[in-house]
């Protein structure tokens, strides 16, 4: 007598006993005889010719579509391209279960092996980024402002945003930004040759190889954002690996390979300048790693204000509230006047010259001078309805260049990736052409989110608060 586990064993049992090979036809039938009758294991044992399964009515299947009618016995006995081992005491046919068990168990040992293969190619990318490029990186504990104080896990949205290529594209094809900052380095090499060169927030590197071209000695760049991966790739794509050094990490965080640097350089500015403030890591880095004597650029920001009529987008944003398919859902105006709406400004809405609320040099300012209040005066220039403020910025390199390079992202310049920063009123109020209109702005962090900004503007008794993130 056989033993046997399963209805599975028991077929390949069958198999085994009744025949050296199985023919596709006589396969079938079996399977249609086996599933229909489900015969006990003396029965199978006792079967002599001639065979019960040899009928016409089990040409029939039992069940529609059944698996097992596509199971081709005589692929058990095909060779493998891959050795296998059978457990001692099991046979070819009865050891199949067994294979499919070994195989899968084989599959998962593989899965586990690749997850940790992942987990080395990780590790290994800081190894390959001071092998190959030389970098000593250290952990640094001192930290002096909120944006160094965050952690990782705070941080993170901020840096995988510059993980991604389209962010360094929409920043190197604005030919406003990028231009301007190759025209003060290329006008100026005095400033670069065989100087040190800090790059804070180096991104793809260009910046770094700029000044690489205009003769610095050695260039510092330093991001914490994956890009960095490929700015390496771009860096010996270009021949400028012996001059250009790329470290990972947040520069409040890293230790670099040279105690000073004699200038350095950055593209930190965000909407209204401020946002994201990462001119606070320049900051830091001013502090920390500059030598005396040595420059930051740009070296002087400048931020605006000016008045803006524009009713079509006021009742666009705000008045559509009012009536909603003949509903009124004007309490919605609440969460979206806080709002601040970055945005191209057509000129023919302004209606005031512009006023400078805040003045930075990038020299002597310092992490707390970046949170402000101002009083401002705008001279209307307009008879018309005030429908909101808008702020932009200006920025100039200036500092010991023979040739100064100054920019605008003003709506009456040309267009920038920064745009202009706009802030609606709820209720637009009527304003004659030579009045002054005074009021106060305070811009300051939002606690809980330091990269991000609070702006309060006061006009008369009337108060607003924005956000901008």
């Amino acid at each position: 007598m056989c033993s046997l586990a399963s209805g599975a064993d028991g077929y390949l049992h069958l198999l085994k006993k009744h025949f050296h090979t199985v023919s596709l036809s006589i396969n079938l039938i079996l399977i249609t005889w086996f599933i229909s009758m489900n015969p006990p294991v003396e029965y199978m044992n006792s079967i002599y010719n001639p065979v019960p399964w040899e009928k016409e009515e089990y040409l029939k299947p039992v069940l529609e579509d059944d698996l097992l009618l596509q199971f081709d016995v005589e692929d058990l006995y095909e060779p493998v391209s891959v050795p296998f081992s059978y457990p001692s005491g099991l046979s070819e046919n009865t050891s199949v279960v067994e294979k499919l068990k070994h195989m899968e168990a084989r599959a998962l040992s593989a899965e586990a092996a690749l997850a940790g293969v992942r987990e080395d190619l990780q590790r290994m990318k800081q190894f390959a980024q001071d092998f190959v490029m030389n970098a000593d990186v250290r952990t640094c504990s001192s930290s002096t402002t909120a944006i160094a104080d965050l952690q990782e896990d705070e941080d993170g949205v901020y840096f995988s945003s510059y993980g991604h290529y389209g962010i360094h594209e929409e920043m190197l094809k604005d030919k406003v930004r990028t231009e301007s900052y190759r025209d003060f380095i290329y006008q100026n090499p005095h400033i670069f040759k065989d100087k040190v060169v800090l790059d804070v927030g180096c991104g793809t590197g260009i910046l770094s190889m700029f000044a690489a071209k205009a003769g610095a000695k050695k260039v510092l760049g330093v991001d914490q954002s994956e890009i960095l991966y490929q700015a390496m790739h771009i860096i010996r794509l270009n021949k400028l690996e012996d001059t250009i050094m790329l470290i990972k990490g947040k520069i409040e965080e890293v230790r670099l390979p040279v105690e000073k640097v004699d200038v350095i350089i950055s593209e930190w500015m965000g909407y209204f300048l401020l946002f994201e403030s990462m001119l606070d890591s320049v900051l830091y880095a001013k502090n920390k790693y500059l030598a005396k004597g040595g420059s930051v650029y740009p070296d002087i920001c400048t931020i605006s204000l000016v008045a803006v009529s524009d009713m079509n987008k006021h009742a666009d944003r705000i008045t559509f509230w009012d009536d909603v398919y003949g509903f009124n859902m004007s309490c919605m105006k609440k969460a979206v006047i806080p709002e601040a709406v970055v945005e191209v400004l057509d000129p023919k809405t302004l209606i005031s010259d512009p006023c400078s609320i805040k003045h930075i040099d990038c020299h002597t300012t310092c992490v707390s001078d970046l949170e402000f209040s101002s009083d401002f005066t705008l001279k209307i220039t307009k008879t018309s309805l005030c429908t909101a403020f808008a702020g932009y910025f200006d920025i100039y390199f200036e500092k010991n260049c023979h040739n100064k390079v100054v920019f605008s992202t003003g709506p009456q310049s040309t267009e920038t990736h920064w745009k202009q920063t706009v802030f609606l009123l709820e209720k637009p109020f009527s304003v004659k052409a030579g009045e002054a209109l005074k009021g106060k702005i305070t811009v300051h962090k939002n606690k809980k989110d330091p990269r991000s900004l609070i702006v309060t503007l006061t006009l008369d008794n009337s108060t607003q608060t924005y956000g901008l993130q």
